[in-house]
């Protein structure tokens, strides 16, 4: 690893919004299970000609071995509880008045700014890094880079699945390497809520709506607690085990077509049977890398979407089990906020490390996509 130097990108301070509603896993059970209830006395006929399957009861129990989940943030809490709606339901607004997925950034944005003592118009650029766009354009960065007075400057949206808060993170670096930028917000607004199929057994359990934002500077005008980035690495690799299909394209199509694939839809085992492996190997090879070996990472901020995933790829990397220190959750409050997710876990679970200590910033998801940001305290 070299020395610093005055234009090499340092994370300067990160933000969060948090929804004030909160879903306990109780709540969504008793939900689902009216709703299971209902639906398999409308089909009972079919049920017992054998041409529909009867829906199963859900349960806490099922829910916290399956994910590691206890509760889920979101933005409208009473609509995804009621058994004849099971969804958010967010106004539509006006052009003219601030979208709420740029509102919720925003906040998050305004949060990070603080931290680091920088006023909106000393930011050269803002990367709307999620995976929830809430339309295709005028680009959600654009709309935040202007309700934050901004001035002068760029933004541009990118999605890269849960992946896209990292594969910001090493976008606005370059930016600052190149000469570029000298100040980039990354901004992660996920209303996941909205994808999210609340009456499928095996996923309406996984999501919570959050919003991050993560201020990358140059080191010679960040403020003095930041921390240096070591280095980052981005991977993809094609795969269908995890799709959302929904799109301006849908209306192309025959009305009839079945819906159930425009929502979140998984293959979680093929999932976790792939992705464990992979993120592994990534992080090895980055660590080799950077000339680190495991016993040198002080904390790991992992994606936060499943709870055996992040203890397996943990004791990989560490090359033992991880303690909650070691490798902090956030995944039993939040749930799975997609690309926010190691985000919220570095924001919450960072303040207490001190100069020189070592990090990774890992995210994982569809795609497959998978991003690594080691990164030092400095001091």
């Amino acid at each position: 690893m070299t020395s610093k130097r005055a234009a090499d990108p340092v994370i300067a301070a990160t933000g969060l919004f948090t929804p004030p509603h909160s879903i306990s896993n109780e709540e969504l059970v008793e939900s689902y299970n009216r709703y299971a209830e209902n639906w398999n006395a409308q089909h009972a006929d079919a049920i017992a000609a054998g041409d529909v399957d009867a829906k199963v009861a859900s349960s806490t129990e099922f829910i916290e071995k399956a994910s590691g989940i206890q509760s889920r943030h979101v933005m409208d809490k009473w609509s995804v509880l009621d058994p004849q709606i099971m969804a958010p339901r967010l106004p539509e607004r006006p052009d003219e008045e601030l979208s709420v997925l740029a509102e919720i950034g925003v906040a998050a944005a305004k949060m990070a700014l603080e931290r680091a003592g920088r006023d909106a118009g000393e930011v050269d650029a803002v990367l709307c890094a999620c995976s929830n766009l809430q339309r295709p354009y005028p680009a959600m960065a654009v709309e935040i880079q202007d309700a934050l007075g901004m001035g002068d400057g760029f933004g541009f949206d990118m999605n890269v699945a849960c992946s896209s808060a990292t594969f910001g993170i090493q976008t606005a670096a370059d930016f600052i390497r190149a000469g570029n930028a000298r100040s980039v917000l990354v901004v992660s607004p996920e209303i996941t809520s909205g994808h999210l199929n609340w009456r499928d057994r095996d996923s309406h359990f996984i999501f919570g709506d959050v919003a991050t934002a993560v201020l990358v500077e140059r080191a010679d005008m960040a403020p003095a607690a930041h921390w240096d980035i070591l280095g980052t690495r981005l991977k993809t690799s094609f795969s269908n085990n995890i799709r959302n299909n929904f799109g301006f394209l849908n209306r192309a199509h025959s009305e009839t077509r079945d819906t159930d694939d425009k929502w979140f839809v998984q293959e979680g085992r093929k999932v976790f049977k792939e992705v464990v492996p992979m993120v592994s190997a990534m992080i090895a090879d980055h660590m080799n890398e950077l000339g680190l070996r495991g016993s040198q990472l002080r904390r790991l901020w992992l994606h936060q979407a499943n709870a055996n995933m992040n203890r397996l790829i943990a004791h990989r990397v560490l090359g033992h089990e991880a303690t909650e220190d070691e490798s902090p959750t956030v995944l039993d409050r939040y749930a799975n906020t997609s690309s926010a997710g190691s985000i919220i876990a570095f924001h919450e679970h960072s303040g207490d490390l001190e100069a020189g200590d070592i990090g990774l910033i890992c995210s994982f998801g569809a795609g497959y996509s998978a991003g690594t940001v080691f990164v030092r305290k400095a001091g």
